[in-house]
């Protein structure tokens, strides 16, 4: 493939990454969207889309209570009024007014009195971080449940208290967003965040923000890939799109999942399952650029979505791209996944890496040398950086040698970048340089 003509010049998604507050951006839609109680199917979903609708052309699907997708059914809707634990003394001692993590998500209705020693049968807490609440779910068995602070818990008298979740489990659907971004090609890239977490910042309102604003700065650009944004409750969300869209996943060249992108940890990049997967090298490529230590991990069948894009039957070539690995910080699932855990700076440092992965997809080509025999003599053409020594010198000479040395044809720009241990971006500028002076051939 030889430079396309009409992307050469254009701006490459990547050109929005120095924008001014792209990390103020992200964190203050994040910020907006933290509060709502989300569940993997209700009203909170909707909420949160219609909100991303503000920013991109999102489309909202419906897939209906009991539809059966695979080997899963979709579940019923769940709908949270208020919930609470009073004690004999009519004070509120748990309150979802006060933190929605404080409900079991997706929890039964009930509305009883118990004493302490059979109500605590239905309380998550974690002793070893007393002071935080837990985030915990029964979406596939039907349960009721309250979560709260383990030091909260043990220093609650006996008695009775009266436990309430006002709440219902109704036929409704499960709701997911789709923004789609056309490019030359209808070749795609899929980019997916999930949506069902309530108010937990890094995993995922940080990722669902971070995409939102990527998608709006992609649907201003002329790309060679056409873009598919995917933002569905984890797992069954997936799985219902896969289910709904089988032949339409033959188009999917690239993909990246995307969650945990607000903490200051990792990077981390998890593999495909086909762990050789062009959207494999192009990550490690630039995690290995971006960072002095990232986390290079090798496809598992558990984690996030990219487990459900590289299932049998599809083994897509996704990958999952997040700061700390999921579960191996001690915010995770915990109220203290709030809004001091995450940074503008972190989010912003994490859209420029993603924004890079995006830029070696795009921008990648293999490159054909004008002269086929030989070492071109730089100076000649006045290219030869100089003699002054010094290690940025004789960088950019060596870039030049590498990008020549390998133009034949066979190897592309990623082929050179790995080989030589030269970040993507500065490949590509070498090679629009030396195709500008006649040496590459367009």
């Amino acid at each position: 493939m030889r430079f396309p003509p009409d992307l050469r010049d254009s701006a490459v998604p990547g050109s929005d990454r120095e924008a001014p507050g792209i990390g103020e951006a992200i964190y203050r839609l994040l910020a907006e969207i933290f509060p709502i109680c989300r569940s993997v199917a209700g009203e909170g979903v909707r909420e949160t889309l219609r909100r991303l609708q503000r920013e991109i052309d999102l489309t909202i699907h419906e897939v209906p209570s009991g539809t059966q997708v695979f080997d899963w059914t979709i579940p019923p809707e769940w709908t949270i009024r208020d919930a609470y634990i009073r004690n004999e003394a009519g004070e509120r001692v748990v309150d979802f007014r006060d933190c929605n993590l404080h409900v079991l998500n997706h929890s039964a209705p009930i509305r009883t009195v118990l004493p302490l020693s059979e109500l605590k049968q239905h309380i998550f807490t974690l002793p070893d971080q007393p002071d935080r609440i837990p985030y915990r779910k029964s979406a596939y068995d039907e349960a009721w449940g309250f979560c709260m602070a383990h030091d909260r818990l043990i220093a609650l008298p006996d008695g009775l208290y009266e436990a309430v979740i006002d709440s219902s489990l109704t036929v409704g659907s499960l709701s997911y967003g789709e923004y789609y971004h056309a490019g030359t090609s209808e070749d795609e890239v899929l980019l997916s965040a999930h949506i069902c977490h309530p108010s937990l910042a890094n995993d995922n309102c940080s990722g669902l923000a971070l995409l939102t604003l990527l998608a709006k700065a992609i649907s201003r650009r002329k790309t060679r890939y056409s873009y598919r944004f995917l933002f569905a409750p984890g797992t069954i969300g997936a799985i219902a799109w896969l289910a709904r869209n089988e032949e339409q996943t033959a188009r999917i060249r690239h993909g990246l999942v995307v969650s945990c992108v607000g903490d200051g940890g990792g990077p981390t990049y998890k593999r495909s399952r086909r762990g050789d997967a062009f959207i494999d090298r192009a990550a490690s490529h630039v995690l290995r650029h971006a960072a002095p230590a990232p986390v290079l991990l090798d496809f598992s069948p558990y984690g996030y979505d990219e487990r459900q894009f590289c299932s049998p039957g599809f083994n897509l070539p996704v990958g999952l791209f997040q700061r700390s690995v999921y579960g191996s910080f001690p915010e995770y699932h915990t109220s203290a996944d709030n809004l001091d855990f995450v940074r503008p700076s972190h989010l912003a440092e994490s859209y420029a890496m993603i924004e890079s992965i995006l830029d070696v997809i795009e921008q990648d080509f293999t490159p054909l040398g004008t002269l086929l025999k030989g070492e071109r003599q730089l100076g000649r053409h006045g290219l030869y950086a100089g003699g002054d020594g010094s290690p940025a010198t004789q960088a950019a000479n060596l870039a030049m040698l590498w990008v020549l040395n390998l133009a034949d044809g066979h190897h592309t720009l990623l082929d050179i970048a790995e080989r030589a241990d030269v970040p993507f971006a500065q490949v590509l500028a070498v090679a629009r340089r030396l195709q500008s002076h006649g040496l590459l051939q367009a």
